[in-house]
């Protein structure tokens, strides 16, 4: 039975338009690795193209050149010497597309940073190729695809050559939000409560390939035990994988994220120089800002400070995991996930993740706080405490046009979460130091994010709203 496609109406109606365009069309489709980018392109052309060609990963010009060449033997049916260099390559899928008899010409090609090896001239050629020819012909779809997001942003849509502001139509691929994953989740047989698919997103986030490798008829322990706690299991090596194929001195990049991994906040671009010992230059610019691109990390404002150093905070599902769970105990206990729901650490990555998931949810909580059509900003905010006060932090505000702010709490909890009298000495007092060191005139609204809501008692009437799991499926 052919997979179902969840989600990606927007990405299918762009590819829509372009089909339909009377001139030649460059569709520039990029994304994080085994975000499904490739299949949302195989399903929407029906694997139908007049010619298709996908780079091999850390392969030399000539290996690259040879497969180019025989897959325009595949597509002509005709042998074809390989060509010197990426021009003549160009030249030769030119004469060919010339003798294909289609309303449509598609051609994609997968993978394409893996073809511009050094000194390839590849992206030159590509320029020629659609500047000289492609672009002048009124049906050519030159669908270019790849994982190497920061490539894909370089040479492509920041290009300032020839190819600068050429691309008709960009899609850049997300990760499935909760109510998309509890969708593709269900169309593969499973049975899953909320708080089940929320504990999968916060391992996994909402990675289409990763979902796949999932069982239907085992629990979501066993799945996450086989998967990344087995020896040898289905993923016990994507994490080296994926960060070698993302990037170039893919060692930079793994120092920047472990070093983020183990501070909850995040952290300055000062601090992970010192964290690293990574030199602070162009080329530490260059990886933070490749790992924002693919939304490995994300860069944050601090509440009413602009002159502040942007804080960069870990954002990844799968490398919070990583570094939380697999890592260390890889091919030691394969039945960890399922032994250990009652460790500490456990709980208190459940606590962070928890929170990581609420901020991929954004939209959803201010639909349910009733505030989506407010213009709003979103920050965060601490405070050390001054001398014989206590300190306070705050993970989410939402700094609202209408001259409210919500203090968004949130919270990972079985059952109904309670605050109790100590809980609510540390909720009033951030509020004040907050109020005291912001001097903020604006009504603070405390928000509550939790998985099945607050239990009634005489602390909860201090909340001003409420958003339950439930309302993160929306």
């Amino acid at each position: 039975m052919e997979p179902k496609l969840v989600g990606r109406q927007y990405e299918w109606d762009l590819l829509d338009e372009v089909m339909k365009s009377g001139e030649s069309e460059m569709v520039i489709v990029y994304g994080r690795r085994r975000v499904g980018k490739t299949f949302l392109i195989n399903r929407f052309f029906d694997n139908t193209y007049a010619f298709k060609h996908t780079g091999v990963f850390n392969k030399s010009t000539g290996t690259q050149l040879e497969r180019f060449a025989a897959s325009l033997e595949d597509y002509s049916g005709e042998a074809v010497a390989v060509p010197e260099n990426w021009y003549k390559a160009f030249d030769m899928l030119k004469a060919y597309l010339r003798t294909v008899r289609s309303e449509k010409k598609v051609v994609f090609i997968d993978e394409m940073p893996w073809l511009d090896t050094a000194g390839s001239d590849f992206v030159s050629a590509l320029e020629s190729f659609w500047n000289g020819w492609a672009a002048a012909e009124d049906n050519i779809v030159l669908v270019a695809c790849g994982s190497a997001t920061s490539w894909m942003t370089d040479k492509l849509l920041g290009d300032k050559g020839g190819l600068f502001n050429r691309s008709a139509t960009r899609i850049f691929l997300r990760p499935f939000n909760l109510k998309e994953t509890e969708e593709y989740l269900k169309s593969r047989g499973f049975e899953l409560t909320r708080y089940d698919i929320a504990e999968c997103y916060m391992i996994m986030g909402g990675i289409p390939f990763y979902l796949k490798q999932m069982n239907p008829r085992w629990t979501l322990a066993r799945n996450i035990d086989m998967m990344f706690f087995k020896e040898k299991g289905l993923l016990w090596d994507e994490f080296d994988h994926l960060y070698s194929t993302l990037f170039k001195n893919a060692d930079t990049y793994i120092a920047v994220v472990e070093a983020l991994s183990m501070k909850r906040m995040g952290m300055t671009r000062k601090e992970i120089v010192k964290e690293t010992g990574i030199s602070d230059n162009g080329d530490l610019g260059k990886v933070l800002k490749n790992l924002v691109d693919n939304e490995f990390i994300r860069p944050y404002n601090y509440f009413g400070n602009k002159k502040r150093d942007t804080i960069y905070q870990l954002a990844d599902f799968y490398t919070m995991f990583y570094f939380s769970f697999i890592r260390d105990n890889y091919g030691r206990d394969e039945n960890f996930w399922a032994n250990s729901t009652d460790l500490p650490l456990r709980r208190s990555w459940a606590g962070y993740t928890f929170e990581q998931l609420c901020l991929h949810h954004l939209e959803q909580i201010r639909k349910s706080i009733g505030i989506f059509g407010v213009q709003c900003e979103t920050s965060a905010w601490f405070s050390k405490g001054a001398e014989g006060k206590r300190g306070a932090q705050i993970d989410l505000l939402i700094d609202r046009r209408d001259r409210i702010i919500n203090i968004c709490e949130m919270k990972y909890s079985i059952n109904e979460f309670t605050i109790d009298s100590e809980y609510d000495k540390s909720l009033r007092n951030k509020i004040q130091v907050f109020r005291d060191e912001t001097r903020t005139r604006k009504a603070l609204h405390l928000t509550m994010i939790t998985t099945y809501g607050l239990k009634r008692n005489m602390y909860s009437n201090s909340v001003q709203s409420q958003v339950v799991l439930d309302d993160l499926f929306i």
